[in-house]
């Protein structure tokens, strides 16, 4: 009998609850990542899955020593008929860590996968086993749930375990979503970890520390330490060994603000090179991520993740092909905050899609005004209001293209800013009028300073319909100042329903959007 032919017996909460029939230890047993070696390979930095789709899915591994990632997949917690199979290798050169992709999966089904790490000096040593759960998307209509938010151990904020570590991602786990979509900033290269911060009420936040996080990443390696300073963390573990993935980047994977071309003027780097720094940073976060080993020849990041007829998930890069931070107020458009081939990928990927809803997973808001030193603007809006300048007239490209070919439902999810709210975009109300109305989304960070909120542009008619901000700039993960967003699309009616949640679950304020016929 095929491992995929019938369904499953057990829960994913019956595989992380104790031990399996099959001999594997649970996840939520396994020990804090560890540097000790021993007479066994071992994977001291738990699983990963990601860009899971109808039939495929990846997972990721990082070995301790040059080893073998063996694999195995089924529907059953207990893997009885699992199959099997030899994945890469895991060395030296990728920081021993690797990807596989599980290819047949069926869709709509919950999936666990369990790897093992074989010597590859001695290949009768294996290590022990881990074990992880993933869903895959459906070819059919159902139900979908999903969680996204972004920016992690920023403004020095890094895991302090006397106060729950990355708790928020306890309460994302308890959702029992779909998928996880991290909108960027999932480390933060340019913030060092300090062993203690006073926090405004005299109380000490006293942080693990690192040797590759104790200064700005500036080297390969300096870079692939954020990413397991991150997997120290045992909310953070349990949760990416329970749910898949769609990773994208913003700035802190690399340097704050930065874009293509610049020169740093910051004494804490001897590397100036953004060119140069920017290289080193995608080959970490392509070695530390779990998206799918597809790319073009660049090594892209932006792509589209299908969900069956209700969703496609549209993942941007406004990072790599930006132009450079200015005064943002030029009458052409020079490319813009995606350049010019990803603004065409996307119109035509947008116009190809069937799938009810549309969503775009932005790094960078549309219309809160995000400034750079010098009188620069680091983001789409620059705040004047009026007719799109700058950044803006790309986006004003894209909304009439939306307009013009009819493309309904498309909802935009973003992060950056360090606070939670929503958007409501009016033509109406617009300097800008070629566009049909639509939302923008703002939720996190997920463990890092949180700020008040930026002013808004109205441009493109944004109202400012909900916010949930501190009253002080940099409020610590010790505040309730941290957020997440949590989608939900109903497969009989199609509406699809935001809710934003802060870092108990609670929920702050939630809306129901339906779904227009096309």
């Amino acid at each position: 009998m095929s491992a995929f032919s019938t369904r499953a017996q057990f829960s994913r909460r019956t595989l992380f609850s104790g031990a399996l029939a099959g001999g594997a230890a649970a996840l939520t047993a396994a020990p804090a990542p560890a540097l000790i070696r021993s007479g066994r390979p071992n994977l001291p930095h738990g699983l990963q899955s990601g860009d899971a789709g109808a039939h495929t899915a990846t997972v990721w591994a990082r070995a301790d020593r040059p080893s073998r990632m063996v694999v195995e997949y089924a529907t059953r917690p207990d893997f009885r008929d699992a199959r099997r199979f030899s994945g890469p290798p895991l060395l030296g050169e990728t920081d021993f860590t690797g990807k596989a992709v599980l290819p047949g999966l069926p869709s709509g089904r919950d999936v666990y996968y369990r790897i093992t790490p074989y010597d590859l000096a001695d290949p009768t040593l294996a290590g022990q086993s881990r074990t992880g759960h993933l869903r895959t998307a459906s070819d059919g209509a159902r139900d979908i749930s999903f969680v996204w938010s972004g920016d992690l151990a920023g403004q020095g904020f890094g895991i302090d375990t006397a106060r729950g570590g990355y708790r928020i991602f306890d309460r994302m786990r308890e959702l029992d979503p779909d998928f996880y979509l991290c909108n960027g900033d999932n480390i933060y290269a340019d913030d060092p970890i300090e062993p203690s911060i006073t926090l405004p009420d005299g109380s000490i936040w006293r942080n693990l520390v690192t040797e590759e996080k104790s200064k700005v990443a500036e080297t390969l390696a300096e870079y692939r330490g954020n990413y397991k300073y991150n997997l120290l963390d045992e909310p953070l573990r349990r949760f990416y060994a329970e749910v898949a993935q769609i990773q994208q980047w913003d700035d802190h994977e690399t340097h704050n603000n930065w874009y293509p071309g610049e020169i740093l003027d910051d004494p804490a780097y001897r590397e100036k090179r953004v060119d140069v720094l920017k290289y080193r940073a995608r080959k970490a976060f392509h070695e530390y991520v779990p998206t799918h080993p597809r790319y073009d020849a660049e090594g892209r990041v932006y792509r589209v993740l299908r969900h069956g007829p209700l969703l496609d998930v549209f993942v941007l890069d406004m990072r790599w092909y930006r132009d450079a931070n200015s005064a943002n107020k030029q009458r052409y458009n020079n490319g813009g905050i995606l350049g010019r081939r990803q603004a065409e990928w996307l119109k035509r990927e947008l116009a190809a899609s069937t799938a009810t809803w549309k969503i775009i997973s932005n790094d960078m808001p549309l219309c809160e005004v995000v400034p750079d030193d010098g009188g620069k603007f680091e983001g789409v809006a620059q705040g004047d209001n009026g007719a799109p300048l700058g950044r803006e007239r790309q986006i004003a490209d894209i909304l009439r293209f939306l307009q013009h070919n009819g493309i309904r439902n498309v909802v935009w999810l973003t992060t950056d800013v360090h606070y939670t709210a929503a958007h409501h975009f009016d033509p109406g109300k617009a300097a800008f009028t070629e566009f049909d109305p639509f939302w923008q989304f703002t939720s996190g960070p997920l463990h890092a300073g949180s700020y008040p909120p930026d002013a808004v542009d109205t441009t493109f008619g944004a109202q400012q319909v909900f916010v949930k901000a501190p009253p002080v700039e940099n409020a610590s993960p010790a505040t309730e100042y941290q957020f997440f967003g949590q989608v939900r699309i109903d497969a009989v009616s199609k509406a699809l329903t935001v809710r934003l949640r802060d870092n108990s679950g609670t929920e702050l304020w939630h809306t129901e959007l339906p779904a227009h016929p096309k």
